[in-house]
């Protein structure tokens, strides 16, 4: 029987750690994707910080599903050597977070240029990557992301098989969206190597597509899962054929947007309860 752990960003919610949690708790979920906590940038926390972190979390119950770490969300161009001892020093933030997996990109192309141009550049700086966290215990999963060069799923696909057993993807439903690709097409091609699901959603706009480069520039295209583009019932229902068992984690992106109204809090609880809506429909 499948099994959807429920998780999520939690500085959707709050730049605070206990509010995020206090929210999560009211949702019954018990785990957090951590990216930015008490403000910072999960990056920026020294593994020592990080185990301080962890304590707090699990008094209170809570579990680390994954860093949603920045790596590889910096241009092709730009030096490489800061972001792998960043990537180094997160490792070690992921053992003393009690976590097995860090998600991660694959470069920024520069805008209007062609990304295979770029594609043995991509791969060298990815096999840097593999063979920093070999013998780690920590998965890498690979998060499709507009503009960077694994945002279609051919180039995800291409990734992926590079890298066999070594990196995995994060299904972004909402990321192909907006790419202009149809998520059937993209999940059936990327299926075997799906670990873990982020739960985002939106319609596709010209004036959107391309234009929002993640949560510091969310555009109001963004939807609770099942009220956009994204095909969630559908991905959903082919993950429990697959008898998936793995994280679904909420990144609704409702901050930036009227669509939902309310407090960020509000728009995340929005987000988990359709959701909850949907995994109840299976």
């Amino acid at each position: 029987m499948a099994v959807f752990l429920l998780t999520g960003f939690g500085d959707e919610i709050a730049d605070s750690l206990d509010a995020q949690m206090e929210t999560m708790e009211k949702l019954d979920i018990h785990c957090i994707e951590t990216r930015g906590i008490d403000g910072r940038n999960i990056a920026d926390f020294t593994p020592k910080e990080a185990g301080a972190v962890r304590a707090r979390m699990r008094a209170r119950g809570f579990a680390v599903s994954a860093l949603g770490s920045p790596i590889g969300k910096i241009g092709i161009r730009d030096p490489f050597a800061p972001h792998l001892d960043s990537f180094r020093n997160l490792l070690d933030v992921a053992r003393a977070m009690e976590t097995k997996y860090i998600r991660l990109f694959s470069f920024y192309i520069p805008e209007g240029e062609d990304p295979k141009t770029y594609r043995d550049e991509v791969l060298e700086r990815l096999l840097r990557l593999t063979e920093a966290a070999r013998g780690s215990g920590i998965t890498l999963l690979h998060e499709n992301e507009k503009r960077i060069y694994g945002d279609v799923p051919e180039r995800c696909l291409e990734i992926l098989t590079a890298f066999p057993g070594e990196i995995y993807a994060t299904y972004d439903p909402s990321n192909f969206v907006q790419c202009g690709v149809k998520n059937r097409e993209a999940f059936e091609l990327l299926r075997p190597y799906v670990r873990y699901l982020h739960v985002k959603d939106s319609v596709y706009t010209e004036e959107s597509a391309y234009l929002d480069r993640g949560f510091e520039k969310v555009s109001d295209a963004h939807r609770p899962a099942g009220l956009g583009d994204g095909e969630l019932p559908w991905i959903l229902s082919q993950l429990k054929e697959m008898d998936y068992h793995g994280f679904a984690s909420l990144e609704p992106h409702l901050t930036g947007g009227d669509f939902v109204p309310g407090t960020n809090a509000e728009k995340f609880c929005a987000a988990a309860n359709a959701l909850k809506g949907l995994l109840a429909a299976l």
